[in-house]
């Protein structure tokens, strides 16, 4: 499921050889061509009109002139924040290598996306069981469930024992909220309801449930920390924000990057690449979600000291659960 990311830790990892300056009607072709996509696909309408506009002036302006590919990217990728600030929207050069080929099949996109996921280990960097019974898992990211099902089963299952579980999302920049859907799966003795989304052109709202069925022993009763940093970023948000809404989760670090806009990447013009967000989060809690703001933890201290604040708060209360009678 690459088509429906809650992420931005999707940049191309091909580097341009040489990175060619697009000139003339070629330049306009490519900056038109992104004001399209994001009238047509934008979540809100009437801001994706604005961000063209404003676009539009600025290669009237002489802007992106004489600009190499890599350059041209970054340019566009502020502009297009300078009118809503929506982090999700992000340009990078199309790479070189696939630039010279047909675009790539869905199936294409997707095998790439297995092979990145697995040389990361589905984003499971680190997992250990530290003094007092502590389960420590450092995720990176969020792969789908079903490329990475597998692994985060055998992840649960490696906690299934612990007194208190830490989650570490400080370097977390999001993805596919499937993951998301599994693991929180263990956390919950009953069907919940995590989160809501819209989506442009959809009447009907997206919900994510947890699922009725995990392999393996949840870990209802056990105290969860999450460990956040401002990198803490889109669905690693989605992730904190749902557990603290549902009072599952003690959330520890710094106030997360504020990213609530699913979307898409899109191709421009055979150049650029594009991420799009077309649709945004509205918790059924809340009735509304974290975008600019950020979620705000429990207890705010700097990234680099949450991992021992919740080691002290977790293991104090894993003693208070192996305190409680049978």
């Amino acid at each position: 499921m690459i088509a429906r990311l809650l992420a931005l830790t999707f940049l191309c990892a091909v580097p341009l050889a040489q990175s060619p300056e697009l000139e003339g009607p070629e330049l306009e072709a490519v900056v038109e061509q992104l004001c399209e996509e994001l009238e047509q696909h934008y979540i809100f309408p009437e801001v994706a009109t604005k961000v063209a506009e404003h676009l539009r002036q600025r290669l009237y302006e002489g802007a992106y002139e004489n600009l190499d590919l890599a350059t041209l990217a970054g340019r566009l990728g502020t502009d297009l924040k300078k009118v809503n600030g929506d982090g999700h929207l992000n340009v990078w050069p199309r790479p070189q290598e696939s630039a010279q080929r047909a675009a790539p099949s869905q199936e294409e996109l997707e095998r790439e996306e297995r092979e990145r996921a697995r040389r990361t280990n589905h984003g499971f960097k680190k997992l250990e069981i530290l003094e007092g019974n502590i389960g420590y898992l450092e995720l990176t990211g969020f792969a789908s469930a079903e490329v990475a099902g597998e692994t985060a089963v055998a992840a649960m299952a490696f906690f299934a024992n612990v007194d208190a579980l830490v989650i570490d999302l400080r370097q977390n920049g999001g993805g596919d909220p499937s993951m998301l859907q599994l693991l929180c799966s263990y956390f919950f003795a009953e069907r919940t309801l995590l989160n809501r989304f819209e989506r442009r052109g959809v009447a009907q709202l997206e919900e994510y449930w947890t699922l009725p069925h995990v392999p393996g022993k949840k870990l209802v009763d056990v105290p969860i920390f999450v460990l956040t940093s401002k990198r803490t970023f889109s669905c690693a948000e989605e992730f904190s924000y749902d557990l603290r809404n549902l009072e599952r989760a003690r959330l520890i670090g710094e106030t997360t990057g504020g990213g609530a806009h699913p979307g898409s990447t899109h191709e421009v013009a055979g150049k650029l690449m594009v991420f799009i967000p077309d649709g945004r989060a509205l918790n059924p809690i809340t009735g509304t979600n974290w975008e600019k703001v950020g979620v705000k933890p429990h207890v705010a201290v700097e990234a680099s000291k949450a991992l021992d604040k919740a080691l002290e708060e977790a293991r104090a209360a894993a003693l208070a659960r192996r305190s409680k009678p049978e």
